[in-house]
């Protein structure tokens, strides 16, 4: 087997405010949303400062992707137009599919202390973009762990790793999301689906990646080539490390944004902004 993946690009992300004020890192912006199909954003939220997140994000719309929230640190209650209602805790993920739409709102329920945690957004295909929408939350102690071997665990919050079925599994954009830990020093090859768009996020300690060796420090997302013989990626771990890595099939179709709308043509987004306006979300 070839782990023959090399970092093709490193991307800083840009510091930002979202929701009602909550300051936040994109890390996956608009402009790499068709080189990362099927993923449409990455945001990472890090802070220990109330008025960094206190305000939240009240209620707004979603229609036609998942959006996938994972936390570190923190909690967050969740709420919606459906009925549902969770609360997020450190270690859990919150897995929301929007479909046909609907209107939410995640509000911190804590005043002070360390708010840290992902939320990714993935899309949907076309044929899936007005199903109902559904909503899952995934306590730490339900996401499975897998220990290769010694200095090396790993969360598998959906697909599959090392033998061991993630929390979630979702047809057509099949994503890998994991996070893994490696202590230093430590290599560890890693399975990526052949055709898979791949990118990892370095969230605490260094990575070198591929054959080459090249360097990812923390805070930065690495672009992980596309090659059709590779099964993977080969790491190292510079320091003891922190990361996320995020896979799924390209659906290798239109897109269409408006903030929190993403179809597939212009009319269906103004369909999905008239159907908020009118109350049918």
């Amino acid at each position: 087997m070839k782990f023959n993946r090399q970092l093709e690009r490193l991307v800083t992300g840009i510091n930002t405010q979202d929701g009602a004020g909550v300051s936040l890192v994109r890390v996956l912006t608009n402009d790499l949303q068709r080189r990362l199909d099927p993923f449409l954003m990455l945001d990472n939220f890090h802070s220990d400062k109330p008025e960094d997140y206190l305000a939240g994000f009240p209620d707004h719309p979603h229609r036609g992707f998942e959006t996938v929230t994972y936390m570190l640190a923190g909690r967050m209650r969740h709420r919606d137009n459906a009925g549902n209602e969770g609360l997020l805790q450190a270690g859990g993920v919150q897995w929301m599919t929007a479909g046909s739409g609907l209107v939410h709102s995640e509000l911190p329920e804590q005043e002070d202390g360390l708010m840290s945690g992902f939320q990714l957004w993935l899309n949907l295909a076309s044929g899936d973009k007005m199903i109902a929408p559904s909503y899952r939350d995934l306590q730490a102690e339900q996401i499975p762990q897998v220990s290769p071997r010694p200095g090396v665990k790993v969360k598998v919050i959906a697909g599959e790793a090392f033998g061991t079925a993630g929390a979630v599994q979702r047809p057509h954009t099949e994503p890998l999301y994991l996070d893994v830990q490696l202590d230093a020093g430590q290599q560890l090859d890693l399975p990526i689906p052949a055709g898979h768009n791949a990118f990892l996020y370095v969230y605490e300690g260094g990575l070198r990646i591929g054959e080459d060796s090249r360097s990812a420090p923390a805070g930065r997302m690495a672009i992980l080539s596309n090659a059709a013989e590779a099964a993977g990626v080969s790491l190292q771990a510079e320091s003891n490390s922190r990361f996320l890595l995020i896979a799924g099939r390209p659906l290798n179709e239109p897109i269409a944004q408006w903030g929190p709308f993403v179809m597939n043509t212009r009319e269906q987004v103004e369909q999905a902004i008239q159907d908020f306006r009118d109350g049918r979300m």
